[in-house]
């Protein structure tokens, strides 16, 4: 392989990812600020280096998998983030699931490059682990197709959504609609219990039967409603208030989908 590939943000979702793009034959410069990720990634046979700016401009395509807008920002902007680090024809991808102005205000900081997509992603670490990962990809048509290669290292479905920012937009409403039906899941486990169906009963049926769903599949999976919240609600909680962000500033009312995020068992207010 000879593009190299930069990653900062091996975390729950990013360690993985570094370990399919080594597994598919990427040289992979990593930047990682803990020193037992560091220690298990530079094992597995990735470049560990000291800064994401290092990472960056080794790298013809960097990818950044951070929690939050906030560290996107910090990550990316400044004199030493991964834009003013990276080579002007460099790719960025941003697996971060935040509001659509921010990677905007990020991208018109260097107009001249690097090219900076937004890739936020559908699945779980064990879809990455697996090569099953859904990635959404905005921004140029040309630079989407330049990453899509090395993105299937950890993807099965890779999809261009058009210009820059409108994958957080397509991931934002998928993100409203998979906590409105998991809140709808857990009223439907309300309902058994009082017709004296077990959870995992009901969960198999419904990912199984005529009304299955991926979000009833997903806490079985996780073991439950207990640890479904425990696991996925800050990530959950995380993706609503930044749907909500963003469709406000829009003008936009979520109408029923608010109403059923808001009302249902799970706290993702």
């Amino acid at each position: 392989m000879s593009q190299v590939v930069g990653f900062v943000g091996a975390g729950q979702m990013g360690e993985p990812m570094v370990l399919r793009l080594v597994g598919a034959g990427y040289r992979t410069v990593v930047f990682a600020r803990r020193a037992e990720v560091r220690d298990r990634l530079r094992d597995a046979g990735a470049e560990v280096v000291d800064s994401a700016a290092e990472a960056a401009a080794a790298s013809d395509i960097v990818i950044a998998c951070l929690f939050s807008d906030s560290q996107l920002v910090e990550v990316l902007g400044g004199d030493d983030g991964l834009l003013a680090a990276a080579r002007p024809d460099a790719v960025i991808v941003s697996h971060t699931t935040g509001t659509v102005s921010t990677i905007k205000d990020l991208a018109a900081l260097r107009p001249d490059g690097p090219t900076l997509l937004d890739g936020p992603v559908s699945g779980s670490a064990e879809d990455i682990a697996a090569g099953k990962l859904t990635v959404l990809l905005g921004g140029p048509p040309e630079a989407v197709e330049s990453v899509r290669p090395v993105l299937a290292a950890y993807s099965a479905s890779i999809i261009a959504t058009g210009a820059l920012g409108s994958a957080l937009g397509v991931k934002l409403v998928n993100n409203a609609l998979f906590a409105a039906n998991a809140q709808l899941v857990a009223v439907a486990a309300e309902v058994g219990r009082e017709l004296g169906i077990a959870d995992d009963q009901l969960l198999h049926v419904l990912s199984e039967a005529s009304a299955r769903s991926y979000a009833a599949d997903s806490i079985r999976r996780m073991g439950g409603f207990d640890k479904f919240e425990k696991v996925a609600g800050p990530f959950l909680r995380k993706d609503v208030a930044a749907c909500v962000s963003a469709t406000s500033d829009l003008g936009i009312d979520l109408g029923q989908l608010a109403a059923v995020i808001q009302k249902g068992p799970f706290d993702l207010g």
